[in-house]
């Protein structure tokens, strides 16, 4: 199976393809702004460095936040365009769960996320959720965390990482696209507000 996993959503724009468990390209650049001009150059030097057609990816993976605002929308949008042109699933990961699992599931993994509005918070078990994505106030976390572990040693990802679209790549292609479905991870009400109609 091969995978294209794209990552937008906090200070990096991230590609990467992977076959049968072997990463055939991967790309990443640190980047605040930009990755809605990066992403389609970015992943069409993966697709030739990793010597594949576009028409052989077996499925688009993307990170679904949280994150930047825009470079969710960015990773997502353009995941989702490219999944539906080539007729193949989208599979979308939480941001915290992309950074806690990268280098594996065994054990209890943790990742934190700090953006200047809000930081989030995950926790997980063995690949499963122990404590589901959410925000948190600053400094949170460790309370939350340790009430969670119970003394047992964790490994925590985080803050100011991007995810591995490599790992992504490699663990998507196990995930079940209809349990992974591409749609926004934001965890936070908006900034702003509409005004109410007179």
């Amino acid at each position: 199976m091969i995978v294209l996993a794209i990552d937008s959503a906090l200070d990096a724009c991230s590609v990467a393809i992977a076959h049968d468990g072997e990463t055939l390209a991967h790309l990443s650049e640190q980047m605040n702004r930009g990755q809605a001009e990066r992403m389609a150059p970015m992943v069409r030097e993966a697709v030739l460095q990793a010597g594949v057609a576009f028409d052989q990816i077996d499925r688009v993976a993307v990170t679904t936040g949280p994150g930047s605002f825009t470079g969710v929308r960015v990773g997502l949008s353009f995941a989702r365009a490219l999944a539906l042109s080539l007729d193949k699933p989208c599979i979308g990961v939480s941001t915290l769960e992309a950074l806690a699992l990268e280098e594996g599931a065994d054990g209890l993994r943790a990742a934190l996320i700090e953006t200047p509005g809000a930081s989030y918070v995950a926790l997980y078990e063995d690949g499963a959720a122990l404590i589901a994505p959410q925000g948190v106030e600053r400094g949170e976390h460790e309370t939350l965390l340790a009430e969670a572990v119970r003394g047992r040693p964790f490994a925590l990802k985080g803050p100011g990482v991007a995810a591995n679209a490599a790992a992504l790549a490699l663990r998507a292609a196990k995930l079940d696209p209809a349990r992974y479905p591409s749609d926004p991870t934001y965890l936070r009400a908006p900034h702003v507000t509409l005004p109410s109609a007179p």
